[in-house]
């Protein structure tokens, strides 16, 4: 596995590269679901081509007070971890931004609700560095998982709108046997909020059952999902919401293409999920 560690032995890289690329953008801590992200990559690669991770702690991307400083960073066991997995580079920058920066890509349509209204600035800093590694290890195809499934959407768009010749490829959510999406932040979480925490999983499927069953109102639909959270302890809700795939815009009547997205604190950590209903 090759390791490169500057934007400089990135271009070098990519300018002597032959075979196809496909990327996987993280931030390390990797886990399962990272696993099963690079098993597609590999599939789309194919046995000769280039699997490449990048693992970055995007600082644009966490809003002041949020937990930069203090997200996972083991080095040597994401390393171990890609080169198991049979990735064949590697490239962790030491940095990504001059001091004096002063431009940024921003999508403003797809990054208005969700995560977006939580967090404003945060998709900014998404597209910002995925751009940049886009432009930097020049990949065929990128691959991202439906877990963070509004990152997934804005990624395609920046991808459609400034005509990069790349593929973008969703991977379905990993998820524990309790339900629990697989996430870097769930080591956050003590014994009790991880026995709490697949309440976010238990309030979608009861919309799904809901939804199944016939009721189309968003509003009870909504409804119901908030009871379930609200029954487990030390659960506090970001937002709830019921949208259509395509544009993220919010329903008033379940119709088809429609998900459930929300966002919950367990004690201090944030978790995020999603389900299709339709």
């Amino acid at each position: 596995m090759k390791i490169i560690e500057s934007t400089d032995a990135a271009q070098a890289h990519v300018r002597e590269r032959r075979a196809k690329s496909v990327l996987v953008p993280t931030m390390g801590a990797l886990h399962r679901g990272h696993l099963e992200l690079l098993r597609v990559a590999r599939e789309h690669a194919g046995k000769d081509g280039e699997v490449a991770v990048s693992i970055f702690v995007n600082p644009l991307q966490f809003e002041p007070g949020s937990d930069f400083k203090k997200y996972p960073r083991p080095e040597s066991t994401d390393a171990k971890f890609c080169e198991d997995a049979g990735v064949n580079l590697l490239f962790r920058p030491r940095e990504m931004y001059f001091d004096d920066r002063s431009v940024y890509v921003e999508e403003t349509r797809l990054s208005a609700g969700l995560c977006g209204a939580s967090r404003p600035g945060h998709f900014r800093g998404v597209c910002t560095v995925v751009a940049k590694l886009f432009n930097l290890l020049a990949p065929n195809a990128a691959v991202f998982g439906e877990k963070d499934y509004q990152q997934l959407a804005i990624i395609r768009r920046m991808v459609r709108d400034l005509n990069f010749p790349i593929e973008v490829i969703g991977v379905p959510t990993v998820r524990e046997a309790d339900g629990l999406a697989l996430s870097s932040r769930n080591q956050y979480l003590n014994t009790d909020g991880r026995a709490a925490a697949p309440v976010l999983y238990q309030a979608m499927l009861r919309v799904k059952e809901l939804a199944a069953n016939g009721e189309n109102s968003v509003t009870r639909l909504i409804d119901a999902a908030r009871g379930v959270i609200e029954s487990a302890k030390d659960a506090r809700i970001d937002y709830i919401s019921i949208v259509d795939r395509e544009n993220l815009q919010p329903l008033e009547r379940l119709r088809p293409n429609a998900f459930i997205a929300l966002a919950v604190f367990i004690g201090k950590t944030r978790l995020i999920d999603n389900l299709r209903l339709t």
